[in-house]
C-alpha cells in the first residue's frame, strides 16, 4: 500500500489563510508606528522652545491636514492599482516611502521640510488599507468575511494602541527627545517590511490553490485604472458608504492624532508620557470592537452589515456629545472610561464601513477600488479631524463630531436590509 505525503487541499488552504491573515494584519498595524510618531512628538514639540515658536498648535494642525489630504488622494488611487497589479508591489513601496519620510523627520533639523515630508508620509500610509483588505479578502469566501475581516480589522486599533506608547516611551523615557519618536517608528516598519516581502502572496492561485474570486486573472484582463476608479462613482452602495465614512472619520482621527494634547488640556497636571498613554483606552476598546461587530453582523444579522453599524453610530453620538461635561472634573479614570466608550463605538462602525461592507459591495474583482473609494472619502473627512483641534475649543469640537456621527447613521438607515452578493 502506498502512502502520500501530499498536503490535503483543505489543510493547505487553511494554512495559507492563516499565513496571509497574519502577515497582512501585522503589516497594517506596523504602518501606525510611523503614522503615530507625529502624534507622540507633538507634546514634545509644543514644549520645545527651539521649535514651538514656528511649530505652533495651529501649524501642527495644518501639517496634519496636509498629511490627511495626501492620504485621501492616495486612497482613491492605490486601491485601484492594487486591483490591477496586486497588493504586494503597492504595499512594499508604501512601507519603504513611509520609513524614509519618518527617518528624515527625525534626522533633519529643518522644520521647513516637515510639510513635504508629511505629504510623502500621507501618500505612503494610504497604500496600506485598501490593498491589504483586498489581499486578505481574496483568500476567504464572502460568507466568512464578516468574522474574518472583523477580526482582521483589529490591526489598526492595535497599531494605534501600541504605536504611540512605544514611540513615546523611546522618545521621552529613553532619549528625552521628541525627534527619536520618528526614528523608532521607522525602525519597526522596516523590520515588518522585510517580513512582508518574505511571507506575503497576492492571491490563492499564486500558491497553487483554487481562487474563489477574480483576483487571479491576468493583469491585462483586470479592470483598467479608469474603470476601477469609477467603481465608487457608479455604485450607489459604495457611494453611500463613502458619505457615511466621510462623516464618521473626523472624530476618530481627532483623538488618534490629538489624543495626548486633548488629555493635557482636560487634565493639565499629567506629564508628557502619561498624556501619550491615557488615550490607549481608546485603542484598547477599538481592538475589541471590530471582532464584536463582525461576529454580530454574520451571526445575528445574517451578513447584513448596516444594522450593527447604525446602532454603533447611535451610541457614539451620545458618547461624543457627553465628552466635555463628563471630563470636566479632570479625573483620569473618567477620561479613560469615556475614551474607551468612544473607541469601542467608533471603531465598530469604522471597521464595518471601511472594510467588511466596502469589500462585500465592491465585489471581489473591484474590492480594492471599492475599499479605496470608501476610505478616500473617509480620509477627506479625516482632514477635519486633524485640522479642527488646532482651531476649535473642546465643546464645539465634540458637539460637531456628534452631529456628524448622527448624520452618518441616518445615511445608512435606508440600507438596513442590504446584503452582499456572493
Amino acid at each position: 500500500m502506498t502512502t502520500t505525503t501530499a498536503t490535503p487541499v483543505a489543510v493547505r488552504t487553511r494554512r495559507w489563510q492563516l499565513r496571509i491573515f497574519a502577515i497582512t494584519w501585522i503589516a497594517y498595524a506596523a504602518f501606525y508606528f510611523t503614522r503615530q510618531a507625529f502624534s507622540a512628538a507633538k507634546v514634545g514639540i509644543l514644549d520645545d522652545p527651539s521649535v514651538n515658536t514656528v511649530l505652533t498648535k495651529q501649524v501642527l494642525g495644518d501639517l496634519d491636514a496636509a498629511y490627511l489630504a495626501a492620504y485621501a488622494v492616495g486612497q482613491f488611487v492605490w486601491g485601484s492599482l492594487a486591483d490591477r497589479w496586486g497588493p504586494r508591489v503597492v504595499v512594499l513601496g508604501g512601507m519603504a516611502m513611509s520609513a524614509v519620510a519618518a527617518m528624515f523627520m527625525g534626522l533633519v533639523p529643518a522644520v521647513a521640510l516637515f510639510l513635504p515630508l508629511m505629504i510623502v508620509q500621507g501618500l505612503a500610509q494610504s497604500t496600506g488599507w485598501a490593498s491589504l483588505c483586498k489581499n486578505v479578502s481574496s483568500f476567504f469566501p464572502s460568507h466568512q468575511r464578516g468574522r474574518v475581516l472583523g477580526l482582521w480589522s483589529t490591526n489598526y486599533a492595535f497599531g494605534g494602541l501600541v504605536a504611540s506608547p512605544f514611540v513615546g516611551w523611546v522618545a521621552y523615557t529613553l532619549w528625552s527627545d521628541w525627534r527619536v519618536a520618528f526614528l523608532a517608528g521607522a525602525g519597526v516598519l522596516v523590520i515588518v517590511l522585510i517580513a512582508f516581502a518574505v511571507f506575503q502572496r497576492n492571491h490563492p492561485a499564486q500558491v497553487g490553490l483554487d481562487s474563489h474570486d477574480e483576483a487571479a486573472v491576468p493583469a491585462e484582463e483586470r479592470p483598467s485604472l479608469r474603470e476601477a476608479l469609477l467603481t465608487g462613482v457608479r455604485d450607489r452602495n459604495v457611494r453611500t458608504l463613502g458619505l457615511a465614512y466621510f462623516l464618521l472619520k473626523p472624530a476618530r482621527y481627532a483623538i488618534l492624532l490629538w489624543g495626548p494634547v486633548i488629555v493635557t488640556e482636560r487634565i493639565p497636571d499629567v506629564g508628557k508620557f502619561e498624556a501619550v498613554v491615557i488615550p490607549v483606552a481608546f485603542g484598547v476598546a477599538g481592538l475589541l470592537a471590530p471582532i464584536a461587530i463582525g461576529f454580530i453582523s454574520d451571526k445575528l444579522f445574517a451578513a447584513r452589515r448596516m444594522p450593527p453599524c447604525v446602532l454603533s453610530l447611535a451610541a457614539l453620538v451620545v458618547a461624543l456629545a457627553l465628552f466635555i461635561p463628563l471630563t470636566a472634573s479632570g479625573s483620569v479614570g473618567l477620561m479613560v472610561t469615556v475614551l474607551a466608550v468612544i473607541g469601542f463605538t467608533a471603531y465598530a462602525a469604522d471597521a464595518m464601513i471601511s472594510c467588511v461592507a466596502a469589500v462585500d459591495f465592491g465585489t471581489s474583482a473591484r474590492a480594492g477600488a471599492a475599499a479605496g473609494f470608501v476610505n478616500g472619502c473617509g480620509s477627506v473627512g479625516a482632514i477635519l479631524g486633524g485640522l479642527l483641534p488646532g482651531y476649535l475649543g473642546g465643546t464645539s469640537l465634540f458637539l460637531g463630531f456628534a452631529g456628524a456621527a448622527l448624520l452618518a447613521g441616518l445615511v445608512l438607515v435606508p440600507r438596513w436590509n442590504q446584503r452582499p452578493a456572493e
